[in-house]
């Protein structure tokens, strides 16, 4: 039996489901953060927010901005990744490492949809010191 040199075309719908689901969740929590960031530290009705609310100190809640801005730049990484594999699976090549070229285990693209190199692949790059 030949080996499987890319997904099948409802294998390739299955994750674009899973993508478009966790695309959708991660740009409301990007907006979220967005918002916390931009939000101009008053604490009228519009400061709703929980994890934030309890900082009173001022230095305090402006390190929480940061964290958020450097979580808001993580997320925005992440929907780009995401966007990417959608492209992907447009193109059927969707769950192919770009170093071996063989097939990503489906197993690790329900974890990471975005993952463009098997396990072992990202191993060797870690060993290799690239990536």
């Amino acid at each position: 039996m030949a080996e499987k040199l890319r997904y099948s075309d409802a294998e390739l719908e299955e994750f674009r489901v899973i993508i478009v689901d966790m695309l959708d969740k991660a740009k409301k929590e990007y907006n979220t953060l967005r918002e916390v960031v931009m939000h101009n530290g008053t604490n009228d009705i519009e400061d709703t927010s929980p994890s934030f609310k309890t900082v009173e100190d001022d230095g305090a809640n402006q390190l929480s901005k940061e964290e958020a801005s450097q979580m808001a730049q993580r997320q925005y990484k992440f929907i780009q990744n995401l966007e990417a594999a959608l492209v992907r699976i447009e193109n059927k090549t969707y769950g192919i490492c770009r170093v071996t070229g063989k097939l990503i285990p489906k197993e690790r693209l329900r974890l990471v949809p975005h993952a463009t190199l098997t396990v072992e692949a990202k191993e060797a790059l870690a060993k290799s010191g690239k990536n």
